[in-house]
């Protein structure tokens, strides 16, 4: 994990193999995170933009670490990074995904957690595949796409594990600009310096009210039982 400033705009660039999310993963993001949030309350413009590297923005949970875990331990970690996905999505900063190759189940959901979504144009994937993992979704995992997804993307998401290339997530309204390799998050810090000078608790309370369906879902993070079975 990297946080670097670009005048207003923090980028945040996840960089680590598959940028999978377990305790590590999601630790660093929240300290990346915490520094924003200084920044933020000093006043003045702040965004941030959210990437990845190499091929992936994220692959989503750590299946792995995941399923060596208790089910205590499986519930702790979901409701820390729906927690994480709760604090991104109410943050009293813009904040935009820069969706720069893969993002599979988990990395798809987050990058919804985001203000504005662009995603790269000549390759990657966005796809909701836990209908091929044979995991149900947590109340806070449906919420957070159905809040931002239009229903017959939505459907088709959840129900057939479709990935959709960067044209058709765009028609599908996934994401809401696609970018060249070289242009991407070049025009997401572009985009995210035009809205910094919206950073004040009062987006915060803004988004908190725009998803006052989601946010109370993400925040308790439950996880049904035998979730993972």
């Amino acid at each position: 994990m990297t946080i670097e400033r670009h005048g207003d705009v923090f980028v945040m660039t996840m960089d680590d193999d598959e940028n999978r999310f377990n305790p590590t993963s999601i630790d660093a993001i929240n300290a990346a995170l915490d520094q924003v949030d200084e920044a933020a309350a000093a006043g003045g413009p702040v965004a941030l933009v959210t990437t990845g590297s190499g091929k992936f923005f994220s692959n989503g949970i750590d299946l792995e670490f995941m399923f060596a875990q208790d089910d205590d331990g499986i519930r702790a970690f979901i409701k820390q990074m729906l927690n994480l996905w709760g604090r991104v999505m109410a943050a009293p900063v813009p904040t935009v995904a820069a969706v720069n190759g893969h993002a599979f189940a988990g990395g798809a959901m987050f990058t919804q957690a985001h203000d504005r979504v662009l995603m790269r144009s000549d390759r990657g994937y966005w796809c909701v595949n836990e209908v091929l993992l044979k995991l149900p979704l947590t109340p806070g995992m449906q919420a957070i796409l159905q809040r931002r997804l239009p229903a017959q993307t939505f459907r088709k998401a959840i129900l057939s594990a479709h990935r959709f290339g960067a044209d058709e997530a765009l028609a599908g309204g996934i994401v809401d600009e696609i970018h060249g390799p070289d242009e991407l998050v070049g025009r997401a810090i572009e985009l995210a310096r035009e809205l910094a000078p919206t950073a004040d608790p009062i987006l915060g309370r803004l988004k908190a009210d725009l998803y006052a369906d989601v946010l109370p879902l993400l925040r308790e993070g439950r996880v049904p039982d035998n979730w993972s079975s």
